[in-house]
């Protein structure tokens, strides 16, 4: 955090010893020592609250990546579905036609005629 070194701290602590006095060294020392412990647990605090931060929106990120996929998975699903159920329509009405012994439709159905027909 701060760069001090060991001789600065000594003269920071002969400065102190000077100014303050001996008899109420120890309480401000003490006092000193409680105040930054306050700071460096705020800070570790801040520290874990911006880190918490980041992680969700790294998650929230993450969650509308997977909604998006999944939305054209479906939407996938759906195309392939509406195709399929169109070809065995066409198949169908193939085989009705046949029966009835009138031209198959104009479209000719893509499914094979050994394929037996949907219910």
């Amino acid at each position: 955090m701060f760069d001090i070194g060991f001789s600065e701290l000594v003269v920071i602590a002969l400065v102190g010893l000077i100014v303050i006095g001996p008899e109420r060294m120890p309480k401000v020392a003490r006092t000193l020592g409680h105040l930054l412990g306050r700071l460096q647990r705020y800070v570790a605090d801040v520290k874990a609250d911006i880190h918490r931060e980041m992680q969700l929106e790294e998650l929230k990120k993450l969650q509308a990546q997977i909604a998006e996929q999944a939305r054209d998975v479906e939407r996938q699903v759906n195309e392939q579905m509406k195709t399929v159920e169109a070809e065995l329509n066409q198949s169908i009405l193939a085989a009705a036609a046949d029966k009835q012994g009138e031209p198959p439709p104009a479209n000719p159905p893509s499914a094979s005629p050994n394929s037996p027909p949907a219910a």
